[in-house]
């Protein structure tokens, strides 16, 4: 496989990780809306474990540094099919929302204990 084509591999699997995590990400409120709390902190602790692998990895994905080795390029979407605007705030947006996520979880569990 050359160059090129293992590049290709990579931005296809972590655009495939992303769209896992960020559709989790968003079904959390809409799980817990529908007062499947359970399945709501699932996601919720499905995410933090990529949240430990961000923290652990110096807050980036361990598949930008092996895409890393495939090309010179650094710009902000040269690891994943993102447009660049959303590589770039992708951190900002879907941490506010997963934070949002668990504050709305929280509080839709407290309203079913009382």
């Amino acid at each position: 496989m050359d160059t090129e084509a293992k590049l290709r591999a990579i931005k296809v699997i972590h655009t495939l990780v992303w769209a896992v995590f960020a559709g989790s990400i968003l079904a959390v409120p809409v799980v817990a809306f529908l007062g499947n709390l359970p399945v709501a902190w699932s996601l919720i602790g499905f995410v933090f474990l990529e949240v430990v692998v961000l923290v652990a990895n110096r807050m980036t994905c361990p598949l930008t540094d092996v895409a890393g080795r495939y090309t010179a390029e650094r710009q902000e979407n040269f690891d994943i099919y993102l447009p660049r605007w959303l590589a770039r705030h992708n951190k900002t947006i879907f941490g506010g929302l997963y934070l949002a996520g668990i504050v709305y979880t929280v509080w839709v569990s407290v309203q079913a204990a009382a």
